[in-house]
């Protein structure tokens, strides 16, 4: 049905009003699941710089549009009362977060040793150092979670590698060569966050989840240059989230948003965004 931009415009506030609970629910979810990769990008609203983040527990994705790419932002994807774990990359928004509670995603850790090597002198020995010890730790990771190596073996493997990488790191602070110092006190003063995922089930060492999460929001921002107003972000964060998360259990997105739509105009609760096995074992807890 053909339709001007003058009809559609209102019915943004609208949806934006109906998908506000199964939103809501979503937001919830991360705050009270035990692991959540996280992943942020930049974003553009009003013509001025904004943050877009995803998080994504076991049970859907959630996105959120924020002005600030800081603490401030990542506080409002995760909640400040959140009580799980996350996945994050280095930025650094991600530090107000206890790192025994945070697992940094090791490919940029590893990409930073790599680079040492072609500085050549004392920072190129020591990233062939490093890098040599520091290397298995995500294959390791991967080959726990597919279950081919026992946590057990691993946790056992792992103490006398964790010690090497960091007396590697402290070894390197005073190398002169200001990138590579960089590196290894970062991984000295990270070190708890580091080695969170040989001790959590479901954790993994890379934020790999999370990076294909966010592709359809960065798809969104490219094509739409970002929105105009906070009400626009509002409405683009949540039809993200509803529509990532109904895509997961292989709902009908459109049948979905419809059905939200028309409860809202009856006055009736909004769909679930949880499949309806994981809605009768909540029931039944």
């Amino acid at each position: 049905m053909p339709m001007r931009g003058g009809t559609l415009r209102p019915l943004e506030p609208a949806t934006t009003e109906a998908l506000a609970a199964p939103g809501e629910a979503a937001r919830t979810d991360v705050h009270e699941h035990e692991v959540a990769p996280r992943e942020e990008t930049r974003g553009r609203q009003g013509g001025q710089r904004a943050g877009l983040g995803v998080a994504v527990p076991s049970r859907g994705t959630v996105c959120v549009v924020r002005r600030s790419r800081g603490g401030q932002g990542a506080r409002a994807l995760w909640g400040e009362e959140c009580a799980g774990l996350v996945v994050t990359d280095r930025s650094r928004a991600s530090t107000w977060y206890p790192g025994r509670w945070r697992q940094r995603c090791g490919a940029p850790g590893l990409r930073d040793v790599a680079a040492r090597r072609g500085r050549g002198g004392r920072s190129e020995e020591s990233g062939d150092a490093l890098l040599a010890q520091a290397h298995p730790m995500v294959p390791w990771g991967h080959r726990v979670r597919a279950g081919t190596l026992q946590r057990a073996t691993f946790r056992s493997s792992r103490s006398p590698l964790r010690r090497e990488v960091e007396r590697r790191g402290e070894a390197g602070s005073p190398c002169g060569v200001p990138p590579t110092a960089g590196t290894c006190r970062d991984i000295v003063k990270r070190r708890e966050a580091w080695w969170t995922f040989g001790q959590v089930d479901g954790v993994e060492p890379t934020k790999n989840t999370a990076a294909r999460a966010i592709r359809p929001g960065v798809l969104w921002r490219t094509g739409s240059v970002g929105t105009q107003s906070e009400a626009g972000s509002r409405c683009g964060e949540r039809m993200m989230t509803v529509v990532s998360t109904w895509k997961q259990p292989q709902r009908n997105v459109l049948e979905s948003l419809t059905e939200a739509c028309d409860a809202a105009l009856r006055g009736d609760a909004a769909p679930s965004l949880r499949p309806a096995n994981a809605q009768k074992s909540q029931a039944a807890a």
